[in-house]
């Protein structure tokens, strides 16, 4: 079985998963209105990976929001930079890579990984524009933003995807799920 690339994230209506200055405050403004206990598929989700990668920023903001979320799951750090600042606490879980999403992608499938989470705009359109992401799980939030950090950018071709399932919440949320249609 081949590594298996996904993303779970949550994005407003217009396409946004931050505002400019990187706020999440809106997605926190819907979240309260999330009933008690109800993680719309997240802990499943994470049940089902082996890592997670994500980008420095990403990591970053993360880290800013107070307790890990990740608990002992490895997670992966793409960041040009030669060294980023992990808390001791984070050391025996969170890496650190400069490689490229091919490079990346080769060394996780040849230690044996079954599954990773891409999270973080950047590194999602990096491992989408080398036709790296096998499935998308968004959930779209009830809310006009206008402006921000854009789940996707520019394409340099159209990326082709396969519907496979729709939820919607009593509270307004709606998660789609799709498998990227990989091309040669």
């Amino acid at each position: 079985m081949s590594l298996t690339t996904s993303v779970f994230i949550a994005a407003s209506l217009d396409g946004f998963i931050a505002r400019e200055d990187d706020a999440l405050d809106w997605l926190d403004a819907a979240n309260a209105t999330v009933p008690e206990g109800e993680d719309c598929g997240f802990f499943s989700f994470m049940a089902s990976v082996d890592a997670l990668v994500m980008g420095r920023n990403t990591y970053e903001k993360v880290l800013s929001l107070g307790q890990w979320p990740y608990e002992n799951k490895p997670v992966i750090v793409l960041s040009s930079k030669k060294s980023i600042s992990i808390p001791a606490s984070l050391k025996e879980t969170v890496r650190h890579s400069s490689e490229s999403p091919q490079e990346l992608y080769k060394r996780l499938s040849q230690e044996g990984l079954k599954r990773i989470y891409i999270d973080g705009g950047i590194t999602i359109q990096r491992f989408l524009a080398a036709n790296l992401i096998d499935d998308m799980t968004i959930t779209v939030i009830p809310t006009l933003l206008g402006k921000g950090k854009r789940l996707f950018g520019d394409l340099e071709k159209d990326i082709q995807l396969r519907h496979t399932e729709t939820k919607t919440y009593e509270f307004g949320f709606i998660q789609i799920t799709y498998k990227v249609i990989k091309t040669a």
